[in-house]
């Protein structure tokens, strides 16, 4: 289990169970103790077994609040940004256990998820911010079948190219990036960019997302100092909400569908070897096994913060 200075976090959310499963009679076998950030999975088909126990960062029940969320495992990321550092927030899990919800959830009220609470997060510390001046732009992209695609662009089928530079890192050539001043601009380009991702029925979701897009958020901020120099500091956000994991005996996939599934599994499976590496302290970490890991590369690790939010 990390601690508050750790770097990577990983919290699991588990969804309430469905109408069907109710109806279905299904059995809970996952138990929560949200206190000591414990999980418990029992053996339906062997109750005499004792439940085997896993413990993380934070763990939120199906009773949870999309506020409580956001106030324990998001805030804190979102304040380093702020403060000239990179971040990450994600969430990752089987399709149809809640990662949209989650990132996205309702536009107003106490179902807002973490990709709006952030939008507002920022513009309020940026009315707050005294005598420090703000640039903050937006970008929105898709990787689809290992394809990277610019969901702002007026053609976002057109496939762009993964560059690296010996200052600036990994960046993708030709991504639209638009100022904003408020929330509502930004909600604007999200919606925008919502309306070109790739998703498709599967068995276990109507509308499953077939691609992991990722909105990025750059903050700078310009301040000057006692003797009239002018800081100037660069952080960046990004919110990514990944495509599920999937198994075709459960999905149904075929043709397009299974080559999605396939891309999918892949990525999200060098994502947790990143993800386990850095929490593990490797010397190695391979960053380059995916496109979403090698993009993600410069806001993973070192002296930035990542949270990753297990759905269940």
């Amino acid at each position: 289990m990390s601690n508050s200075s750790e770097c990577v976090k990983v919290v699991i959310r588990c969804r309430p169970m469905s109408t069907k499963e109710q109806e279905d009679e299904r059995q809970q076998v996952v138990v929560m103790n949200t206190n000591r950030g414990e999980v418990f999975l029992a053996d339906p088909g062997n109750v005499s077994e004792q439940p085997r126990t896993f413990t993380f960062d934070s763990v939120y029940d199906q009773h949870s609040e999309q506020s409580n969320l956001y106030l324990q495992t998001a805030y804190p990321v979102v304040e380093s940004v702020l403060e000239g550092y990179n971040g990450t927030i994600f969430a990752y899990g089987q399709t149809g256990t809640g990662k949209t919800f989650t990132m996205a959830g309702e536009r107003t009220g106490d179902l807002r998820g973490v990709i709006p609470r952030a939008f507002e997060h920022v513009f309020q510390r940026i009315e707050v911010g005294g005598n420090k001046q703000f640039l903050v732009r937006a970008s929105y992209l898709e990787i689809y079948n290992e394809e990277i695609r610019d969901l702002l662009a007026k053609n976002p089928k057109n496939r762009l190219e993964l560059k690296e530079h010996p200052e600036t890192g990994v960046y993708v050539k030709d991504l639209s990036a638009f100022v904003v001043k408020q929330v509502t601009e930004i909600q604007e380009i999200m919606d925008a960019g919502q309306k070109n991702r790739s998703v498709g029925e599967t068995l276990m979701n109507q509308s499953s997302s077939r691609s992991h897009s990722i909105f990025t958020i750059t903050v700078e901020t310009s301040e000057y100092d006692d003797r009239g120099s002018n800081h100037i500091r660069v952080g960046k956000l990004n919110l990514v909400d990944l495509a599920g994991s999937e198994r075709q005996s459960k999905t149904g996939a075929t043709g397009d569908r299974l080559k999605e599934a396939t891309k999918i599994n892949l990525s999200l499976s060098a994502l947790g070897n990143v993800i386990s590496q850095l929490v593990a302290k490797s010397q190695h970490i391979s960053y380059r096994d995916s496109k979403l890991t090698r993009l993600l590369q410069d806001s993973l690790g070192g002296n930035t913060k990542t949270v990753m939010i297990a759905n269940l």
